[in-house]
């Protein structure tokens, strides 16, 4: 059985629900997620805060995969927000800042999915660990959303620029 949450774990879950709340309403309303409006920067405050919160957080006492991919969401969104001032990757660049900014939103949720079956319910958790068939079936299930998600944003991006 997991260890139970200390402080820092519950005050990092609620400000990890910030990027999460944020991503989900700017997908709604944007279809992606835009660093210039007030939900991409909540979203971008948001996981950064989670990232560096999680550094205080390991049940293996030192680096974890959690840890890894929350810098690997970071550089995503770094790359994202650098990638429009790229002028030689020319039409790509929006595919590309919109496929960063998505990535780190899928990043975001790895640790969340593994952590809320192996955690929930309190006392039985619906699943043992990482390599329990249920995770790795969610895990899998996410990948496919992520993916249908961008191809979505990707048609969405292109009948934009056709439509100008």
């Amino acid at each position: 059985m997991p260890n139970p949450l200390s402080v820092l774990g519950i005050v990092h879950t609620a400000i990890s629900l910030v990027p999460v709340v944020a991503g989900v309403y700017s997908f709604a309303k944007y279809r992606s997620i835009q660093p210039a409006t007030r939900s991409g920067k909540v979203y971008l405050g948001g996981l950064l805060l989670a990232v560096l919160t999680a550094f205080g957080l390991s049940s293996t006492d030192g680096f974890n995969p959690g840890h890894a991919l929350g810098i690997l969401a970071l550089l995503a969104v770094s790359g994202s927000l650098l990638i429009p001032r790229l002028s030689f990757l020319g039409w790509a660049r929006p595919y590309l800042a919109t496929f960063g900014l998505s990535f780190s939103f899928f990043l975001t949720l790895v640790p969340g999915i593994n952590e809320t079956l192996t955690r929930l319910p309190a006392g039985q958790p619906l699943a043992s660990g990482p390599e329990h068939p249920l995770v790795q079936g969610t895990l899998l299930a996410w990948v496919v959303i992520f993916l249908a998600g961008f191809v979505f944003q990707a048609w969405t991006l292109r009948a934009q620029k056709q439509a100008k």
